[in-house]
């Protein structure tokens, strides 16, 4: 199971990085700002917030790479800690996204599922 986990948080990374670089780096593009229901006069004001959004995803991008890292490199608890940590709160970022407005169910849901199902990988290696 510490393989899947591993290979789920990797995969969890490599969403959040593709979510910063939507946020970050292409933002005013209208069908990128569009994904994100901001309407075109208001990218100005927005633009601040989603490029500092970007940059939360990416550092856990990171925490959950730094995990897969560790723990394939034989630290298994210490990096399944991390797995925990930067997956745990991206599901959370996707609860939250949810709670603030019900019509971004299915951006959460893709924001969430796989940092949710590294979790529950993690946690069972952890049992293991």
């Amino acid at each position: 199971m510490l393989t899947v986990a591993l290979v789920l948080a990797a995969l969890a990374g490599l969403l959040h990085v593709y979510i910063f670089v939507l946020e970050s780096l292409r933002f005013e593009r209208p069908e990128v700002h569009g994904r994100f229901r901001t309407r075109a006069e208001d990218v100005p004001a927005v633009r601040p917030w989603a490029y500092n959004q970007g940059f939360y995803n990416l550092f856990l991008a990171f925490g959950a790479f730094a995990g897969v890292l560790v723990a394939a490199t034989g630290s298994h608890d210490v990096g399944l800690a991390l797995v925990l940590l930067a997956c745990g709160s991206m599901l959370a970022a996707a609860l939250v996204l949810v709670t603030a407005d019900r019509r971004m169910v299915r951006a959460a849901a893709s924001q969430g599922t796989v940092p949710l199902l590294a979790v529950v990988a993690a946690l069972v290696a952890l049992a293991a």
